[in-house]
């Protein structure tokens, strides 16, 4: 687990370190730039959240299939995940591109805040187009137990990506002074960088001659079909769990002035960058509980989803007592206002209370996946953010709104705590061991003849 989770890790962290450089960069711009960033990264996670959601699923195949020893169904699964990545991608890029005005107004974002929202917001629309392959060549590759390519690949984006951001942002290296868009075109940049590097080693000699990936491009109805069947709830699940969680709480939080919304925007940065080491963890036992069902040992599974739950209960614990004791310090090195400084301390102390909930909530739903199941963590997830979250949250602002952003807050770490539990009680029922995602089994034409 540790060998395979460690460069997962590396990825998954170095992502969240770009944005975290990003909003870093994008906070000395002033209050209204922090503002509006953090609005138009959740909203953009809507249509992406979904997409990575629904590549996750390509995790559960290609390991399944590679502990069947299936080698050539990893690589066609691959190809169907691309082929529905960027058709989702071009629709919502034509749906939500003129939309965008109105999605903003329509969140009752302030006024010097909602113009800057659009410009980033439909930048990142066009970094999905390359994003949804990046995505599925990561899931590939930690499939198959070679997170290694991954890592790598993240990194060079990553490194790419902040000099790229720190040109545009301001000006620098002969390139313009773009503000706030040029953070949407250094990400888009990065994530190029990501996905040629990816798609070289996935074309290159040594996967095609074990996985036959030049071979297995045909369109494949079966696999298709099969990844949607799995993807679409877990593409639901992480919408569910990221952007619309964040969208709300953005939402309820905006009551309450753009200072409210820079402190949430910082807080949510450091959580995001913590738990990434956690996201890193369960992307890989997905892989590994995909392989070890694959293969007919869930025995195995159990085991690596208790060492894995230990792991992240005792990191998040840690995370949890630095937000909660060093709570000033982090928000004065964030920002010089101080009344963002005041309220996002009062905010990491709910922080601080639902980590280890939030550590258990995505080691158990990265084991779930990994069998299949991904339709009840969905569905658990969709409760407790709109039902705790959303209802719960305004129900606290209009009944005491002298708790100010901490209000919303409070019914996040209540809905985080919630889901935590329900994923717990779950997986520990047993039912995902009776998932069979290859049966009744249907060899489609392109793996029969291959």
């Amino acid at each position: 687990m540790l060998r395979l989770a460690a460069p997962v890790i590396v990825s998954t962290t170095s992502f969240t370190v770009m944005q975290f450089a990003d909003r870093i960069m994008v906070s000395r711009l002033g209050t209204d730039a922090l503002a509006a960033v953090l609005p138009a990264t959740f909203v953009g996670m809507l249509p992406s959240g979904f997409a990575l959601g629904a590549m996750s699923s390509l995790n559960t195949f290609v390991s399944q299939s590679f502990g069947r020893g299936e080698r050539s169904a990893c690589a066609g699964y691959f190809w169907q995940a691309v082929y529905l990545g960027i058709a989702y991608c071009l629709v919502t890029l034509a749906l939500l591109w003129p939309a965008a005005p109105l999605i903003f107004a329509f969140m009752d974002q302030p006024p010097g805040v909602a113009g800057m929202e659009v410009i980033y917001f439909r930048i990142l629309l066009y970094a999905h187009l390359a994003a949804v392959i990046n995505w599925a060549s990561n899931q590939f590759f930690i499939g198959i137990h070679r997170p290694l390519v991954t890592m790598l690949s993240s990194l060079c984006g990553q490194a790419v990506n902040i000099a790229a951001n720190y040109g545009l942002i301001f000006g620098r290296f002969g390139l313009p002074g773009m503000g706030i868009a040029g953070a949407g075109w250094g990400t888009f940049i990065g994530i190029s960088t990501s996905t040629l590097i990816n798609l070289a080693a996935f074309l290159s000699p040594p996967i095609h001659r074990e996985f036959g990936s030049r071979r297995m491009l045909q369109p494949d109805l079966t696999k298709m079909r099969g990844l949607l069947a799995i993807g679409v709830p877990a593409g639901f699940g992480l919408v569910v769990n990221v952007a619309l969680w964040g969208i709300m709480l953005s939402a309820l939080v905006g009551r309450f002035g753009k200072e409210a919304l820079a402190a949430t925007s910082a807080v949510l940065s450091y959580t995001s960058l913590a738990a990434m080491p956690i996201v890193g963890i369960a992307a890989a036992l997905t892989a590994a509980v995909g392989k070890a069902i694959g293969a007919g040992r869930t025995d195995l599974a159990v085991r690596q989803t208790r060492f894995s739950l230990k792991m992240g209960l005792i990191y998040m614990g840690f995370v949890g007592a630095c937000f909660f004791f060093l709570r000033d310090s982090l928000m004065a090195s964030w920002s010089h206002d101080p009344q963002v400084v005041v309220v996002g301390s009062r905010i990491l102390i709910c922080a601080a209370l639902y980590q280890v909930f939030h550590a258990a909530r995505i080691i158990y739903i990265g084991a779930l996946r990994g069998a299949g199941d991904t339709v009840w963590p969905a569905a658990i997830s969709g409760a407790g953010s709109i039902i705790i979250l959303g209802f719960g949250g305004l129900l606290i602002a209009r009944l005491m709104p002298s708790l100010g952003a901490t209000g919303p807050w409070i019914a996040a770490t209540l809905s985080i705590i919630v889901v935590g539990l329900a994923t717990a009680w779950r997986f520990t029922q047993g039912r995902w061991m009776t998932i069979d995602l290859f049966k009744p089994r249907v060899m489609s034409t392109p793996v029969a003849a291959a």
